[in-house]
């Protein structure tokens, strides 16, 4: 059975434009039936794509829906990712504009209504179903392909769904479409989100028996996937098995270009708008990123030598608060981001070192990586389980800033690591008044309250628990 996906998401906002449109056209018309033909560009037409070319540009578009769901502009017009979102939710960014939807992700009191988690929420599941839809294209017209792009394409889908089930409330819906008709998925907890990316990876790696250049890179891309998947699942041997021999210098990137449709979003929202700056000890519990003088992380302040360097001349947020602090990792719209790398692979290798009471090793772990940038000087062991636990989250936090994973670390920590909500979130007074709240995970946008197989109306969450 072919698996085609009908892009439909987002009608609302091309509706007033099809309607000038549409005025345009009955001006020039000569007859009604002119009209009535017009072409409905939204819609992939099963018989555009049955063939090898057009199953490649599925995959190809499926791997630009993937750049919009990650560091990319997740709209032709903008908005942000839960790279950015996440950052947000979690002690990565604070809120430097005044839109209501970006204060609440911050303060940690949302909505099911909350568009821009919605814009976000749209996208990944658009990257998620032009993999699938791919994968079965590929298969059916385009079988002498390389092995790697199909598995490629299911890394896509497990990177996706691992995503999402760091972040969202139990309750998370994975819907499809086949033949062209909906399929409603129904409410499933995190942990079996997390198991179906764990198949799907594995389907990706059962396709890499070659040795080619590409062979290789989605062979470790899909391994460091696994033993994130594993992580989330509490199986630490086991993740630090998936991610053996993935070389340190793994780097699985992001391209972008100065349009608006392509360029970096963290360099938009917080290089260029303004609208998010990065915290430092934020509500207490949160990591001193924009202080720490971390070289992983360079950040200047707004007006300063540094960022009157890459742009940043004022010295408040847009929402004309101050400081604005600026990460220096992406400096202009075309600054490509990694998603996936090898480092991530060490740092799987030293928390299970240390879930396995390997202190000694978890901390030689760390410092091996370390050693690959220039200014990093060697830790040492802070001497107790619980230091060593914060010691290797926080090398997490600078190793992958804004790349989707802090939120999921943080709700394993609560999860894994028996730790209170308020000791790991931000907690008490939020910086723009007011207290922070209690969520720790996103809830399913109200938009998935269309699917019939949701048990309420009330909530789109079976419950909010880490």
């Amino acid at each position: 059975m072919n698996t085609y996906t009908t892009f439909v998401s987002g009608w609302t906002r091309r509706t007033s434009a099809f309607i000038a449109l549409a005025a345009l056209s009955l001006v020039g018309c000569k007859s009604p039936d002119e009209f009535l033909s017009v072409t409905d560009p939204d819609i992939i037409n099963p018989a555009d794509v049955q063939s090898a070319a057009g199953a490649d540009a599925v995959r190809l578009g499926a791997l630009a829906r993937l750049n919009s769901s990650t560091s990319g502009p997740v709209t032709s017009t903008g908005g942000e990712s839960l790279f950015l979102l996440g950052g947000l939710f979690s002690d990565e960014y604070n809120n430097g504009d005044s839109f209501i939807a970006r204060q609440e992700v911050d303060q940690r009191i949302i909505t099911i209504q909350n568009n821009f988690l919605t814009d976000a929420n749209r996208a990944m599941h658009r990257a998620r179903l032009a993999a699938q839809q791919a994968i079965g294209l590929e298969k059916q017209y385009n079988p002498t392909a390389p092995a790697a792009n199909i598995a490629e394409m299911y890394f896509v889908q497990a990177y996706i769904e691992t995503m999402m089930a760091e972040h969202y409330c139990n309750g998370l819906i994975f819907s499809t479409v086949i033949d062209g008709v909906e399929k409603y998925g129904q409410p499933i907890t995190t942990q079996e989100a997390f198991a179906i990316a764990l198949a799907h990876a594995d389907s990706g790696l059962a396709l890499i028996t070659g040795t080619t250049a590409q062979d290789v890179k989605i062979k470790g891309v899909l391994q460091v996937t696994k033993g994130r998947i594993l992580m989330n699942l509490n199986r630490y041997a086991d993740a630090a098995t998936a991610v053996a021999g993935v070389a340190t210098s793994l780097q699985y990137q992001e391209l972008h270009t100065a349009t608006t449709s392509q360029q970096n979003q963290m360099w938009s929202f917080n290089v260029s708008n303004r609208r998010y700056s990065v915290s430092t000890g934020e509500g207490t519990n949160g990591l001193n990123f924009a202080t720490a003088n971390d070289p992983r992380l360079p950040v200047c302040l707004g007006g300063d030598a540094a960022c009157r360097a890459i742009g940043v001349t004022l010295a408040t947020r847009d929402d004309l608060t101050s400081p604005i602090y600026v990460q220096r990792l992406w400096t202009t719209n075309a600054s490509p981001v990694t998603i996936v790398s090898g480092i991530e692979a060490r740092m799987i290798e030293a928390e299970a070192q240390l879930k396995a009471g390997q202190p000694a090793a978890a901390l030689a772990s760390l410092n091996a990586a370390r050693a690959t940038v220039t200014g990093l000087t060697p830790l040492t062991d802070p001497g107790t389980d619980a230091a060593r636990v914060d010691q290797i989250f926080r090398e997490r936090a600078f190793w992958m800033f804004s790349t989707g994973h802090r939120t999921g670390d943080l709700r394993r920590l609560i999860r894994q690591y028996g730790r209170a909500a308020n000791s790991v979130f931000p907690t008490g007074g939020w910086h723009k008044g007011g207290n922070y709240g209690g969520d720790v995970t996103l809830p399913v946008p109200q938009a998935e309250q269309n699917n019939p197989n949701l048990p309420s109306s009330a909530t789109t969450c079976i419950d909010r628990v880490a």
